[in-house]
């Protein structure tokens, strides 16, 4: 990189960052002032806040640390853990951020929630972020009695690429027995082909790009430290679809039909090959949302369904934190005679 370049090249880099998070905010911000269900209790859970699950790497940063959230009240028999991961487009290592807006509702329906946060691309290139969640599963996994949760009933959610870190958690054998994905990127060659009209050139202006998800500065190019069209290899290890087994956990998809960043078309593909390897799966499809977490509530449009191997919830008007528990209680009872604690 020549001198006069290398400043342009970081500024650029520094904006698209600052946009990204500051679109991220904006959403949080609007899920976290909307807040939990009314059915959810009001007595706040028990919250334990940056525990470090590794050495921090770099040091003086975030990806190594995670928040817990359990019931207010003690438990009497372990609980299920959900662990929660926020997107940001790899460009951030505060991931936990996102569980405070579910912690309210599922602690309250008898939950322990661990928000875990992973590297960025800026501080560690693929598959460091994979290595970065099963680190955190293994350690709340050796913690599991201290935190009142059962080590063998560990769900994860994810939004945009907090999704793909649950996805590959959960088709990584790392214990992870059910996966709810919030519009997660998939199959990072194919985006643009199915980019909305018009979504790829306010993608550009947005993040200072020349090519839509194939720019060599694209988060999928920054994910993986090269251009996505020319390291098709790195590519396909970071899609999950090319790690699915029958052995897969089920899978809760929701995707909306407006999302300008992460085309529908992502989850399209996810459903038909958790459908094709026979692992049961359940797809919202909401009209009318973009890439928002408030797509999670009951004020989105009425959702299309589309269910693969055994139903693990029934259909519903809106996919809502309701919903998610439903599905998350049918995973983790699959093949068992006992009952999860309910409220």
């Amino acid at each position: 990189m020549d001198a006069q370049r290398g400043p342009i090249m970081i500024n650029r880099s520094l904006s698209r960052v600052l946009a990204l998070t500051a679109l991220l905010v904006t959403t949080l911000g609007a899920v976290v002032a909307a807040g939990p269900p009314t059915s959810a209790a009001t007595r706040p859970p028990r919250i334990f806040k940056n525990v470090a699950y590794a050495e921090a790497q770099p040091a003086g940063t975030h990806g190594h640390l995670l928040d817990l959230y359990l019931p207010a009240q003690p438990a009497t028999t372990p609980r299920p853990l959900l662990i929660v991961m926020g997107g940001s487009g790899w460009f951030a290592d505060d991931g936990k951020g996102y569980a405070p807006a579910l912690a309210p509702y599922f602690t309250a329906h008898g939950f322990v929630v661990a928000g875990v946060s992973t590297r960025s691309s800026q501080q560690a290139k693929f598959p460091a972020q994979v290595q970065d969640v099963r680190a955190a599963i293994r350690w709340l996994g050796a913690n599991a009695g201290r935190f009142e949760f059962d080590p063998g009933r560990m769900a994860a959610l994810g939004d945009s690429s907090g999704g793909w870190t649950a996805l590959m958690a959960g088709v990584g054998g790392t214990g992870v027995r059910a996966v709810v994905d919030l519009y997660a990127p998939i199959d990072f060659l194919r985006m643009d082909e199915h980019m909305l009209p018009g979504a790829c050139a306010a993608f550009n202006r947005t993040f200072h790009l020349d090519a839509c998800h194939a720019s060599a500065m694209s988060p999928e190019s920054a994910l993986l430290g090269c251009p996505i069209l020319i390291c098709p290899e790195r590519v396909a290890s970071a899609n999950p679809l090319n790690r699915l087994t029958p052995a897969a956990p089920p899978v809760l998809i929701i995707h909306g039909t407006q999302d300008g960043l992460v085309p529908l078309q992502q989850s399209r593909q996810l459903f038909d090959g958790l459908a094709a390897a026979g692992v049961p799966t359940t797809f919202y499809t909401v009209p009318g949302v973009g890439h928002n977490r408030n797509i999670v509530s009951a004020d989105a449009g009425r959702a299309t369904v589309r269910v693969a191997g055994e139903r693990l919830i029934p259909d519903a008007a809106h996919p809502t934190y309701a919903v998610i528990e439903s599905f998350l209680r049918a995973a983790l009872l699959r093949g068992e005679a006992s009952s999860l604690p309910h409220r």
